[in-house]
């Protein structure tokens, strides 16, 4: 990830590396390969993308349409 580029999070029940593999293809088209990751070992499943020219709107749908859950947490 850029580390440069504020970050949204949010909480998930993305919870394997399945379920990574599964929505991986629509979040590397929106926010870019490497501008994402999901940490499968947080309770919360956290998943954490660099705001560089996406919404947190954007995401939560690109997400939902995968067939997960997804809430903000930031910002």
């Amino acid at each position: 990830m850029d580390n440069n580029n504020p970050s949204f999070q949010f909480k998930t029940n993305i919870n394997c590396e399945g379920c990574v593999a599964a929505v991986k293809p629509a979040l590397d088209k929106i926010a870019g390969t490497n501008h994402w990751e999901v940490n499968t070992s947080n309770k919360d499943k956290i998943l954490t993308v660099d705001s560089n020219g996406v919404t947190a709107k954007q995401i939560i749908t690109t997400v939902q349409n995968a067939g997960y859950k997804i809430e903000s947490i930031s910002p």
